[in-house]
């Protein structure tokens, strides 16, 4: 029995009565097709997108690039004698769209166009996206990332205090905002505070709020980022710059379950759920004294590690291509796909930055591309055309080792030559003639 093919969605924006007229020889070559104004395409699903330029679009292209950038697939325009006079449709059409169409149409060329703009899309990753689609936080198929959505899923629902470790550019906030999301407390509040980033004289204040009149400056009370909190989740970014004065008074109020502004007397009971996220060796810290044992044991009673990239390469291709669309509302380009020749040097590149250095990696790719594709020189990583070892015959190969092997033996033995001839099994005679033949003296 012959299987039919999967059904192929066509969203026609702003149809033209040429457009109707081309429905039918769609349907029937197996398109589903659907048509819509452009305020109301956010709604709708699509594989391909075919929309009518107007002059409008030109004058306000806010939304047509939205719309494109959102979609995360292929869009043709579809263009009349009117809208080809303007000056710079060409660039626009270039950029944003994947081929265009003049009217009137040609049926079968469009047949064409929509096929390949439909295996591109595929070809990229995309498929069937919904135009209104909420993005994943923790975007990836790579089995690292497989299990730690699993062991989330395990995590969220329970009260207990996570310690989230991992290199700096893992997303250690994300799959906090995860387990916030994913937990009883997901309508409440998720307040995040990087110990890190606040002086030190100010961090007490940050945390657990102020009185009025406490200190000087202090016009107003204060709430503290941990109130703030209260009935929703904590989440403490790079508790291991956390000065050791403030991490005692974090001990107490996990311990105690209430706080005090600074300036203040009153105990205020505070209901929240703590995460904790570090890029450093804790139990190093603990060693030197710059951590404190008790406060390790409050925070770690359930861990999470997330992996380096360089252990995810398998989603590399799909995070590039979030992050393309992500980014191409903000640099104001139609989002890119990427060449084989950048794929490849993504795969060789260590990441050290981790997926935090991938996006501004794209983001900067996206502002610099010429062509349709961001290229590896784009993404400021190396091309593996401009170290690659020119192909040869089998002759020239064997040309190129015996005269890398003459060279590599005179560095060593230069100063006799009788020892050069030994060394590569040669007869001094046969190591003259060797050096003439390939002019080496």
């Amino acid at each position: 029995m012959i299987e039919a093919p999967a059904l192929r969605r066509l969203l026609v924006v702003d149809p033209c009565d040429d457009c109707h007229r081309l429905l039918p020889g769609l349907r029937a070559a197996g398109w589903d097709v659907d048509s819509c104004t452009l305020e109301n395409a956010a709604d709708r699903t699509c594989d391909v997108g075919l929309l009518r330029l107007q002059p409008f679009h030109l004058e306000r292209p806010e939304a047509v690039k939205e719309l494109i950038s959102r979609s995360g697939t292929e869009w043709i325009a579809v263009l009349n004698q009117e809208v080809l006079r303007l000056q710079n449709v060409g660039d626009f059409v270039c950029e944003w769209f994947f081929d265009f169409h003049t009217l009137p149409f040609d049926v079968s060329r469009v047949q064409v166009t929509l096929g390949r703009a439909f295996g591109m899309a595929r070809l990229r990753g995309q498929g069937t996206i919904h135009i209104d689609q909420p993005e994943h936080e923790l975007l990836g198929d790579s089995k690292p990332i497989r299990e730690l959505r699993k062991l989330l899923s395990k995590l969220a629902p329970t009260e207990s205090p996570v310690l989230i470790r991992g290199e700096s550019g893992t997303g250690k906030e994300l799959v906090a905002r995860t387990l916030h999301r994913q937990s009883q407390r997901h309508n409440k509040p998720f307040v995040a505070i990087n110990c890190g980033a606040i002086p030190e004289h100010l961090i007490q204040s940050e945390l657990f709020g102020h009185e009025k009149g406490a200190f000087t400056g202090a016009h107003q009370r204060k709430v503290g980022r941990i109130e703030a909190a209260n009935g929703g989740t904590l989440f403490l970014d790079e508790i291991g710059d956390l000065p050791l004065e403030l991490q005692a008074n974090l001990l107490r109020f996990l311990q105690e379950k209430h706080i005090e502004r600074v300036g203040g007397s009153q105990p205020i009971p505070v209901d929240v759920r703590v995460l904790a996220a570090t890029h450093v060796d804790l139990e190093a810290a603990i060693e030197k004294k710059r951590f404190r044992e008790d406060l390790y044991y409050r925070l770690n009673v359930l861990q999470v590690v997330t992996a380096p990239l360089r252990e995810r390469h398998g989603d590399l291709a799909m995070l590039a291509n979030h992050f393309s669309h992500f980014y191409s509302h903000e640099t104001g380009r139609r989002p890119r796909s990427f060449s084989e020749d950048a794929l490849i040097a993504m795969g060789k590149h260590d990441w050290p930055g981790n997926v935090r250095e991938l996006a501004n990696r794209v983001r900067r790719g996206l502002v610099l591309a010429e062509g349709r594709q961001i290229e590896a020189r784009d993404l400021g990583l190396i091309s593996q055309h401009s170290i690659s070892t020119p192909m040869g015959t089998l002759e020239d190969y064997k040309t190129r080792a015996e005269r890398q092997a003459l060279c590599d033996v005179l560095n060593r033995h230069s100063d006799n030559l009788s020892v050069a001839a030994k060394v590569l099994g040669v007869s001094r005679p046969t190591f003259y003639r060797l050096l003439h033949k390939h002019q080496i003296r």
